[in-house]
C-alpha cells in the first residue's frame, strides 16, 4: 500500500489521525489514532529485492475502554484484506488506553 492508499483507509475508520503524531497543542479529544511505517521487510535473492513489505502501526487512543470504536478499527482493516496484531496498554503519564494494531502492507 502506498502512503496516500493508507491514508484513504484511515479516512474510513472516521476518527481525527496524523502520521506520527499531531503538532504540539493540535492534538484532538479522544478518540484519535495515529499510524506510522516504522519499518520494512524485504523479500530478496540473487541481489534483487522482489517485494518490499513495509511494516504498519495504527494507534488507537481512548481515555477510556472503547470495543465499539475498536470494532470500527477493526472492520476497516478487514474490509482492506489486512491481517493484523493486536495489543492494548493504559498510558498513566497520559491518561489514554492505546490499542496497538500491527501489520505489514
Amino acid at each position: 500500500m502506498t502512503y496516500e492508499e493508507i491514508n484513504e483507509m484511515m479516512q474510513e475508520i472516521g476518527l481525527p489521525f496524523a502520521y506520527h503524531h499531531f503538532a504540539e497543542g493540535e492534538s484532538p479529544d479522544p478518540p484519535f489514532t495515529l499510524f506510522l511505517s516504522p519499518g520494512e521487510d524485504t523479500f530478496s535473492a540473487d541481489n534483487f529485492m522482489y517485494h518490499s513489505f513495509k511494516e504498519l502501526h495504527i494507534e488507537l487512543y481512548t481515555d477510556e475502554k472503547s470495543p465499539d470504536t475498536e470494532q470500527r478499527v477493526e472492520e476497516v482493516l478487514t474490509q482492506h484484506n489486512i491481517y493484523y496484531t493486536k495489543s492494548e496498554v493504559w498510558i498513566e503519564s497520559e491518561r489514554l488506553y492505546e490499542v496497538l494494531y500491527i501489520m505489514e502492507v
